[in-house]
């Protein structure tokens, strides 16, 4: 299997590692731009988490330009309707429940298992959990939206999902509508996501954090 590369931060040596969190990036940056949060969470060490944290492929991407640069998907118009490559985003889905996979592999039951994802990284999570054939223990979506709402094949398998959404009030990237709208898709599928606003722009907060480590220990304490 061709996994993503990934950096993995696990729970303390001696301590067995019976969940898992993984959590995807924003577009332009990696696996490394959340890592320093783990040590934020204050999360008690017999919880025995492994945070993965996967590295996107550099793809060009449209709205800068071609640039090439970390991406799970091309972004083709920044408009509020956001034209997407919506294959490179269910490609990316596919690769991150690999990953998933990859955990229950190595021993870890899917219901401790939680998906998080930033911008670009949370919409592809969104289409990853929803879409899940086993129940997953939470999904973080952390200032993101739900473009594929229209074409996602809810799976009943996450009927119960626990689901934290996070945006900032403030966040000129990915406006708190959009975050909004997929709080009610969200409802439309059955789900009760936790929605939490932030005084922010496109960022996490010292707040946020706190409800993230909250929930943390809600799905996997």
């Amino acid at each position: 299997m061709d996994y993503l590369p990934t950096l993995e931060i696990e729970a303390p040596k001696g301590k067995d590692v019976n969940a898992a969190v993984i959590w995807l990036h924003g577009l332009g940056a990696d696996g490394n731009d959340f890592a320093p949060i783990v040590a934020q969470l204050d999360l008690a060490d017999d919880y025995g988490i492994r945070f993965v944290f996967p590295h996107a492929p550099s793809i060009p991407v449209t709205i800068n330009n071609g640039y090439v640069m970390p991406a799970w998907y091309d972004i083709k118009m920044m408009d509020i309707d956001r034209h997407i490559d919506a294959e490179q985003l269910l490609a990316s889905a596919r690769k991150a429940l690999d990953l998933v996979e990859r955990e229950i592999a190595r021993g870890i039951d899917p219901a401790r298992i939680v998906l998080a994802g930033f911008s670009q990284g949370g919409a592809v999570v969104y289409e990853a959990a929803l879409s899940y054939d086993k129940k997953l223990a939470g999904l973080m979506a952390l200032s993101t939206y739900l473009p594929t709402a229209d074409t996602l094949e809810f799976n009943a398998s996450q009927q119960e999902l626990d689901v934290l959404v996070c945006h900032g009030a403030l966040d000129p990237v990915v406006p708190e509508s959009l975050g909004q709208k997929a709080v009610d898709d969200l409802k439309g599928f059955g789900l009760q996501p936790d929605y939490r606003s932030y005084r922010m722009e496109h960022a996490v907060c010292l707040e946020e954090i706190t409800d993230i480590a909250a929930f943390l220990r809600k799905v996997l304490g």
